[in-house]
């Protein structure tokens, strides 16, 4: 049995695309196989400092507040904490590796884990040093918000064994970043049975009296962090120029909310957007089937768990093609000979996220082959079993003979 310590900035219950990932992918790969641990931050105080989570033991360290809110986490004492974690992490991993004697080492993501990985491979270079890359920010920023660890996040790249991205967007960037070595594009995936699922017309009744949906209302839906990248602001201006029986679902949270339900009230459509809040990721799929278009026009994106999820949901998808969407998301006026699977519009461009809802309403037997199209691709290549043992073969296994 291979043994495997993972570094990752959050984890459940504090999860992300990174951790929905971790756990999908080790949950598929026998204990027999591989043991994954995992140095995590703590960030709320009443959760445990150790516990097993299907296939991965986690170490939680540091300190936190108690059950705390979006805007506790968002404050300076956080910040610090994020900066500490990078050297205590790789410290922690180091002493833990004495007890476990680890075969690799597996940073998800550059950002805040990559520095740890780094400082471990420095101490035990026989050890393999796997590193995902899952960044959703732009790398631009993710770069100047490493300054202060320059020297060491640089040598996440350059030291890393094996580099896996998410994307052929984010494996440009390893190669930008000096990274030589085997690089393996392998892309989130989705339970697609689970987004795929039918349900009855009770059911349906039900979901659709939750969210006030009436006979004849569109349900436009985004599931994203309310950041400036993701663009919502700019689905809230659309809004404004489709008629007024369409209306628009906004699942998570941010630091944008304010200003974004703001945008609403002073565009006039405050009644037709409704903000859900937090959604667990086993909730969405309830969401998606009482809805009728996805959208998020994306500024930056490293992948996209969310456009995938909505793909195998059933769908139509408006998105930009920034970053890694645009390895799936396809359109004819943007990719000639592909098959279509989405709309794609230019980032920063309410008019043509209009102009995308009203021909997907107007176009029935279109949006129907797009949808197929677009279910098959998520159904034959983001498959969470196929990525899980992709993973095994072309990463672990791989590492594990470097080391």
């Amino acid at each position: 049995m291979k043994r495997i310590l993972i570094f990752s900035l959050a984890y459940y219950p504090f999860v992300g695309g990174d951790g929905v990932a971790i756990k999908e992918i080790t949950k598929r790969i026998s204990p027999q196989d591989i043991e994954f641990h995992m140095v995590t931050l703590r960030f709320d105080s009443t959760i445990p400092q150790f516990e097993t989570i299907g296939n991965v033991q986690v170490h939680r360290i540091g300190w936190g507040y108690k059950k705390p809110t979006s805007e506790a986490m968002r404050k300076l004492r956080y910040r610090f904490i994020k900066l500490w974690f990078q050297f205590a992490a790789a410290f922690y991993g180091i002493r833990l590796h004495r007890k476990e004697k680890f075969d690799a080492v597996w940073s998800m993501m550059a950002h805040s884990a990559g520095v740890p990985g780094a400082l471990f491979k420095f101490f035990h270079p026989s050890v393999g040093f796997i590193l995902t890359l899952q960044e959703g920010d732009p790398p631009e920023y993710v770069e100047r918000v490493m300054r202060p660890l320059w020297l060491l996040f640089a040598r996440a790249f350059t030291s890393a064994d094996v580099v896996q991205a998410i994307s052929t967007f984010l494996g440009v960037w390893a190669r930008r970043r000096g990274f030589t070595g085997p690089l393996e594009v392998i892309p989130n995936g989705v339970d697609t049975s689970n987004f795929a699922k039918k349900y009855s017309p009770e059911e349906l009744a039900v979901l659709r009296r939750s969210v006030g949906k009436k006979e004849g209302d569109v349900f436009l839906i985004t599931t994203s962090r309310l950041v400036h990248k993701n663009a919502v602001d700019d689905v809230i201006r659309a809004l404004a120029a489709l008629p007024s029986n369409i209306h628009f679902l906004i699942l998570g949270i941010g630091s944008e909310e304010e200003a974004l339900r703001a945008l609403a009230k002073s565009l006039h459509v405050e009644d037709r957007v409704r903000f859900l809040g937090f959604v667990t990721h086993e909730e969405m799929p309830n969401y998606l089937c009482v809805s009728d278009i996805f959208v998020r026009p994306s500024r930056s994106e490293g992948m996209g768990n969310s456009f995938i999820e909505a793909m195998a949901a059933g769908l139509p998808i408006v998105a930009t093609q920034e970053g890694g969407i645009a390895d799936f998301l396809f359109d004819p006026k943007k990719n000639f000979g592909k098959e279509q699977t989405g709309w794609a519009v230019d980032k920063n461009s309410p008019e043509q996220i209009a102009q995308a809802v009203n021909d997907i309403l107007s176009n029935k037997n279109k949006t129907a082959q797009v949808i197929s199209s677009a279910r098959a691709l998520a159904e034959e290549q983001y498959d969470w079993a196929r990525i899980a043992s992709a993973m095994q073969e072309r990463v672990f296994n791989r590492v594990f003979k470097i080391s």
